[in-house]
């Protein structure tokens, strides 16, 4: 049997776009359009292609492969130092809005990009709507600059005001994507549905190219809710801003769209985008989902929508007209977002040492520790109290802090780093980065919790340094009313008996295969489980922790 290269494409994946080139042919030939499609598309765009799109998109790709090493590390890029930490930060700023965190991340935002923006630039369009009109008489009616530049350029400046005007850290080019809905829906409120759909039929397509056959199987995961890892308020910035834009476009070629497909087409949109997903930090691994006031949110925000977009210049009092109005109730909730993200946004980092109490660290200018309970310093900007709920939010896991940067951070999270046992949190900046190795090993006692230590090593460090050491885990049996824990011990675990409350002895936990007794209990390791004995009575006492 003939083996043929693995770079070479399968049949299945040779298949998938015959198959969509067939399909398209067919409904060509069922519909008859006569050249109508290329003619409709030539009218707005030039050769009838969207450059504006595929040149943003190739952008944010460049920026993935090339300034966050994608092109190297594929599903592992380099983005600590590219969000948006502070206005004191700008390679963040600059760089957050097109920067993301991994190839799914990547992909989502692209796909909907590709399915989507199109329909933003048909709106745009590269030709003067007015007719007559010489589409080269000046630079900005010319259509290969508004293809090529003023289109482009303005999808970078959305991005950076996504990225300056957030709450606090970003990354990702999410704002710009919701601002592209936002731009095509007051136009084509039911079309930019249907392209949004689309969205995940393109991203099925792609991972059915890259992976026609997968196997799959049951396994445990960690992770938080995954509501809690979305920018809502990023997102709400682009959808409103791009709105914004879509409203003033139609105001000034005076065109209007139906009410009811507009705030059907907006309700729609703001559900199955998840804008409703309004969350906040309940501690240092909770959250809580205000899903009910989301909903509100999203209805809101549609009829706000709706009303501007369809007003018209009729006064509504004295010299005021409704697209006045219109126009003011969209600035409005954009006012009070950029006077919150100012102040947040201006915050510096307090020093630029990494909490803890254990030894971190130390990488051009990055610092990286593991530390437990510590005020994080990023959502702690600001102290605000409202409805029960505060800013003043802790953290536990590895902490990477870089004080000339801006940076604050919780790389791993506590929990996660308990599941995985090992990870590496990559830092640097443009043109370099490096990898800081983190490790943890523990016991946990039957009945109680886990003893555990946590050490780092640097890119150039030949050992381990030891890091964080838990409080000892106290084992629910007793024993000869004795009872037992497991403690850390500077990189070791000995085990702790005690009596009355006072402990009567100590040893290190002892090697596979071998004992050693303590106050009359003998303690046995039996490879990763430690048993106690005593008078005939055999217990297991603590299980060496096991990682995914």
């Amino acid at each position: 049997m003939v083996q043929l290269p693995a770079w070479l494409p399968g049949p299945v994946q040779v298949a998938i776009p015959l198959a969509v080139l067939a399909s398209l042919a067919l409904v060509r030939r069922l519909d008859g359009p006569d050249g109508r499609w290329g003619r409709r598309l030539r009218s707005r765009f030039l050769l009838g292609v969207p450059w504006g799109t595929l040149v943003s998109a190739a952008g944010v790709l460049a920026v993935y492969l090339f300034v966050q090493e994608g092109w190297n590390h594929w599903r592992g890029p380099l983005t600590i130092p590219f969000s948006s930490w502070s206005y004191l930060y700008p390679v963040g700023w600059l760089l957050a809005p097109f920067s993301h965190t991994g190839p799914g991340h990547l992909v989502g935002n692209l796909t909907t990009t590709l399915a989507v923006a199109p329909l933003a630039e048909y709106f745009f369009g590269h030709f003067p709507t007015e007719r007559g009109e010489n589409p080269f008489f000046s630079k900005t009616t010319n259509p290969w600059i508004r293809a090529f530049v003023i289109f482009p350029a303005g999808v970078a400046l959305v991005g950076l005001a996504t990225s300056v005007f957030a709450w606090g850290p970003i990354i990702g080019f999410s704002g710009v994507a919701f601002a592209f809905v936002g731009f095509a829906m007051v136009r084509y409120p039911l079309l930019t549905v249907v392209a949004v759909s689309a969205q995940g039929a393109i991203r099925t397509a792609y991972r059915a190219l890259r992976d026609p056959v997968i196997v799959g199987e049951a396994s445990r995961s960690f992770g938080p809710p995954w509501w809690s890892g979305i920018a809502v308020q990023g997102h709400a910035l682009g959808l409103l801003l791009g709105v914004l834009l879509g409203v003033v476009l139609l105001y000034r070629r005076r065109r209007r769209v139906g009410a009811l497909r507009l705030w059907t087409g907006a309700v729609v949109l703001g559900f199955s985008m998840t804008l409703w997903a309004l969350w906040w930090y309940r501690g240092e691994s909770s959250f809580v989902l205000y899903r009910g006031l989301g909903v509100v949110f999203v209805v809101a925000l549609a009829a706000v929508t709706t009303a501007a977009a369809t007003a018209d210049r009729r006064p509504l009092f004295g010299d005021v007209s409704r697209q006045q109005v219109g126009l003011l109730a969209l600035l409005l909730p954009l006012a009070v977002m950029v006077g919150v993200a100012i102040p947040v946004n201006l915050t510096a980092v307090e020093g630029g040492n990494a909490p803890g109490d254990g030894p971190g660290i130390e990488v051009r200018g990055y610092n990286v520790t593991y530390a437990e309970h510590v005020r994080n310093q990023k959502v702690s900007a600001i102290d605000v109290e409202m409805f029960g709920e505060t800013t003043q939010v802790t953290t536990s896991g590895v902490i990477v802090v870089n004080e000339d940067r801006e940076i604050w951070t919780q790389a791993v999270s506590k929990g996660r780093l308990a599941f995985a046992g090992r990870t590496g949190v990559k830092v640097g900046g443009v043109g370099w980065s490096e990898v800081v190795r983190v490790r943890r090993a523990g016991w946990s006692v039957a009945g109680g919790g886990t003893a555990y230590q946590v050490w780092l090593r640097g890119p150039d460090d030949d050992r381990w340094t030891h890091s964080f050491a838990s409080e000892p885990a106290v084992a629910g049996p007793t024993l000869a009313n004795h009872t037992v824990a497991v403690a850390p011990n500077e990189g070791a675990f000995v085990v702790h008996v005690a009596r009355n409350n006072s402990t009567v002895a100590s040893a290190p936990i002892p090697a596979k295969g071998e004992s050693v007794t303590l106050d009359g209990i003998r303690f046995v390791r039996e490879g990763p489980r430690l048993f106690a004995t005593y008078d005939g009575t055999r217990i297991k006492i603590a299980t060496r922790e096991t990682y995914n």
